[in-house]
């Protein structure tokens, strides 16, 4: 008997975490990207990995005038 109950697909959590930035920034332009970053590695309690992935795809993002 395995309970997968909490356990979520691989990468599903970095999904969610580029779709919640992604809205963020849409949202509230003037945040700061490195502040919604921080946010999101806790919130989707991301791996190291994860949280590099993350800063490398938003550090490439400029913001539309």
């Amino acid at each position: 008997m395995s309970s997968d109950s909490g356990l979520q697909p691989p990468g599903e959590k970095l999904r969610r975490a580029i779709g919640w930035v992604s809205e963020c920034l849409q949202d509230e332009p003037t945040r700061k990207r490195r502040d919604l970053l921080r946010e999101a590695e806790i919130r989707f309690d991301l791996s190291p990995a994860e949280c590099e992935f993350l800063d490398k795809n938003f550090a490439n993002c400029k913001k539309s005038d």
